[in-house]
């Protein structure tokens, strides 16, 4: 996440990232090894709620609420970028840490929020320069998040040699409605257990967005 200089919260910044469609992460990791990444968390199971009120007002409105177990716990607020990065995924972000899940669940309910969706992954995590790469295993497919400032994304990609990969600024939510869409699947979270036997195809994804 890069600090936001026109903000004045400590805790506000620019999220920019891609997203890119990488079926063997496990040779992702390897290349990323050879050159030098560092990693900064192994292999981590996620779990991620995220809240609306029962209008889907925030959802309307282009805003994230979102309570995280890994191996912490986060509450994250995200919104649009006042100054959107052509190209990259460009979003104010907030965090915090909070000591209770369940506690954290049961303030969002009394405030009149609601679970709308819950996804799962299983996130790596290095440190390439100025970017941070994320290997996400989620339950449609391989992943790589990789996000820092633009031209240290594009020279993260240049050097894992993901150029030809399929890259998205989409979030996991909106590619998961695609391929809900694609495959005519009815069910509303993007977890294991709901797509446990279901094959995602690529192509669901439409390609990439360059």
């Amino acid at each position: 996440m890069q600090p936001e200089a026109d903000l004045e919260e400590g805790n506000a910044y620019t999220e920019i990232e891609i997203k890119l469609l990488t079926p063997n992460l496990d040779g992702l990791a390897e290349r990323l090894e050879r050159v030098g990444a560092r990693r900064l968390r192994a292999r981590t199971y996620e779990y991620n709620v995220r809240y609306d009120d029962g209008s889907g007002r925030l959802t309307a409105q282009g805003i994230v609420l979102r309570l995280r177990r890994d191996d912490r716990i986060t509450l994250t607020y995200k919104e649009r970028a006042r100054k959107p990065v052509p190209g990259f995924a460009t979003r104010r972000e907030i965090e915090t840490e909070v000591a209770d899940f369940e506690a954290m669940d049961a303030i969002l309910r009394g405030l009149g929020y609601r679970p709308s969706v819950v996804y799962e992954k299983y996130r790596t995590i290095y440190r390439m320069g100025d970017a941070e790469i994320a290997l996400d295993e989620t339950p449609m497919g391989n992943f790589t998040e990789v996000e820092g400032p633009p031209e240290a994304v594009e020279q993260t990609v240049r050097t894992l040699e993901l150029d030809d990969a399929p890259r998205f600024t989409s979030s996991y939510l909106e590619l998961f409605a695609r391929a809900k869409a694609a495959l005519g699947l009815n069910f509303d979270d993007l977890t294991f257990e709901n797509f446990a036997g279901i094959p995602v195809p690529p192509e669901v994804f439409s390609g990439g967005e360059r």
